[in-house]
């Protein structure tokens, strides 16, 4: 796998696609109407593919679901000042933004493992929906909006071939 990016914040990305090829996006407890993909951060030492599982089971509760495919090199994207401004607040450190090791999982039971309340970790999300992948890149903030085209480009003949 390719080196990490410098200045950015490990983490992964999971476009999880129900049995109609409709895509997982959740909206943040924290910004309200901003909707997403589950996503979070890699912990010193893991995996990246196991981080996807994790990450998925601790915002989602699903895990009933296997990995069909992954973009094969790190997607970044910075930060817009206020929110790096927080974020190094958060985390720590001077982060630029992210880098995202992205993975498509297809569900392999039905949704009713759905839990957002996980005991697992803090709640991250309000609501959650299954939406079409251009749906999906057109409720993304504005600054994760070229990784959402750039992901869900990548996996589309994924979604559509299955």
């Amino acid at each position: 796998m390719e080196a990490l990016p410098s200045g950015y914040r490990p983490y992964v990305g999971i476009c999880l696609v129900n049995s109609e090829n409709q895509v997982f996006v959740a909206s943040r407890l924290n910004v309200p109407g901003a909707w997403q993909m589950p996503q979070g951060g890699i912990e010193d030492g893991e995996e990246p593919r196991s981080a996807a599982v994790r990450q998925l089971r601790e915002e989602t509760g699903v895990v009933s679901a296997e990995i069909v495919a992954e973009v094969p090199h790190w997607l970044t994207y910075d930060f817009p000042p206020a929110i790096k401004a927080k974020v190094s607040r958060l985390w720590g450190g001077e982060w630029h933004g992210q880098a995202t090791k992205w993975f498509l999982m297809r569900l392999t039971k039905d949704d009713s493992e759905v839990n957002l309340e996980s005991s697992e970790a803090d709640t991250e999300f309000s609501e959650w929906t299954w939406a079409n992948p251009d749906e999906v890149i057109d409720q993304a903030v504005d600054y994760k909006r070229p990784t959402y085209e750039e992901v869900l480009g990548t996996f589309m003949p994924y979604i559509n071939g299955k």
